[in-house]
């Protein structure tokens, strides 16, 4: 009980901190061709604990209580995939709720009550084209996590998930014992480098918590391993909590790929941010920072989709770059960055990630109290109108 006191009281200090932070002007610098969003164009869409609902505007959506993020139904992460018909195609993990599938202008939710219902899911990347992500239980907010049941049945310490887009139904691969003996074991993080993943492990008992690091990979095509064979199916060897952390490091950002750079090049030096960067239908995402700006001027933070043909990075105040051409479309003024200026936010609300779908933007947003969650839900954005009917 001590620790979590302090450990919650350290929390209400630093949310005192960057309250503070947030009256410091942090709006992007825009000196490409920027366009607003109409109101014919986009409409906006709530998430509760049944599924989402059409809102006219986020300040509208029914108020909810403020919970952790880890327990909160949220996008927690998205990403998009090129499809056999050289379509692209979206999916999100909508945590304590299912999967998101994006096609084109079109949406569906598969709900999952018995997955998700007291997980925290996330962490999507792809595999051959089909969605993986994880779910743990988060030992500091979860308390079902002290079940006498949970704690000895192996089988219920769930880790790697697939998506199967053809049934919709989500599938576990590997459990938390296929690559650990500790009992009581949840994996709360993982990177995969496209042959190796690379997990943290924390492990929970009356006495102490401890955080182990291990690596593995299949010695049998991946999507056919289940908890049942697993153990027998990947080779697993130990890590260190050094080399974990060098996986997930803020690399500078300088070190991004050139097209980022250059879709950014207009403010990279006047401002500070951070970019979680995906590879459409990839790996694990890579982070990069740009520290330019004091200590008191607050880092806006950003995720980006880096696709053959297309580029883009949402900010999180709906300020989103764009480059290339989607799927079908002409090329943006000859490979030139386009700005898109998303419908404004309430205060204390953010964009958090976003997917696109064909020429469909779907860009998930909620309602933040530092590491609490309140209303959360995404914005539909009709592309077409909005950027390939302009004159840019």
């Amino acid at each position: 009980m001590k620790t979590k006191f302090l450990i919650l009281n350290c929390i209400f200090l630093l949310s005192i901190f960057f309250v503070s932070c947030k009256k410091e002007s942090n709006k992007l610098p825009v000196n490409v061709p920027t366009l607003e969003v109409k109101a014919q164009n986009h409409n906006w869409y709530y998430f509760t604990e049944n599924g989402f609902f059409p809102v006219e505007k986020p300040k509208f959506a029914p108020q909810c209580p403020s919970v952790p993020w880890t327990e909160a139904v949220r996008i927690s992460s998205a990403n998009s995939v090129n499809t056999k018909n050289g379509e692209t195609q979206g999916f999100a993990v909508v945590n304590r709720l299912g999967i998101l599938s994006f096609q084109n202008n079109k949406f569906d939710l598969s709900k999952d009550i018995t997955l998700f219902s007291d997980k925290t899911a996330g962490n999507l990347v792809f595999y051959e084209d089909t969605p993986l992500f994880s779910v743990y239980k988060s030992t500091f907010f979860n308390d079902s996590i002290q079940n006498a049941t949970y704690k000895n049945d192996n089988s219920l310490h769930l880790f790697l998930v697939q998506f199967d887009t053809n049934t919709k139904i989500s599938y576990p691969i590997i459990n938390c014992n296929n690559i650990t003996n500790e009992e009581n074991s949840e994996v709360t993080d993982f990177y995969w480098d496209g042959q190796n993943w690379t997990c943290s492990i924390k492990s929970v008992s009356n006495y102490k918590n401890n955080f182990s690091y291990i690596q593995w990979k299949p010695n049998i095509p991946l999507l056919s391993i289940s908890p049942s064979n697993a153990s027998a199916s990947i080779s697993v060897e130990e890590s260190n909590v050094e080399k974990f952390r060098e996986l997930q490091a803020q690399k500078d950002f300088e070190q991004a790929p050139e097209r980022i750079k250059k879709l950014l090049s207009g403010f990279s030096n006047s401002k500070s941010f951070s970019i979680e960067l995906k590879n459409i239908g990839g790996i694990s995402p890579r982070n990069y920072q740009n520290q330019v700006a004091t200590f008191k001027e607050k880092e806006l933070k950003a995720k980006g989709i880096l696709a053959e043909s297309w580029s883009c990075i949402l900010f999180e105040d709906g300020t989103l770059f764009i480059e290339g051409a989607l799927p079908g479309k002409h090329i943006l003024r000859e490979g030139k960055p386009v700005a898109i200026r998303l419908p404004k936010l309430p205060g204390g609300f953010v964009y958090s990630d976003f997917v696109i779908s064909g020429s469909t933007l779907y860009a998930a947003w909620e309602e933040t109290d530092f590491y609490s969650i309140k209303r959360s839900g995404f914005l539909v954005v009709d592309l077409d109108k909005t950027l390939y009917n302009k004159l840019i």
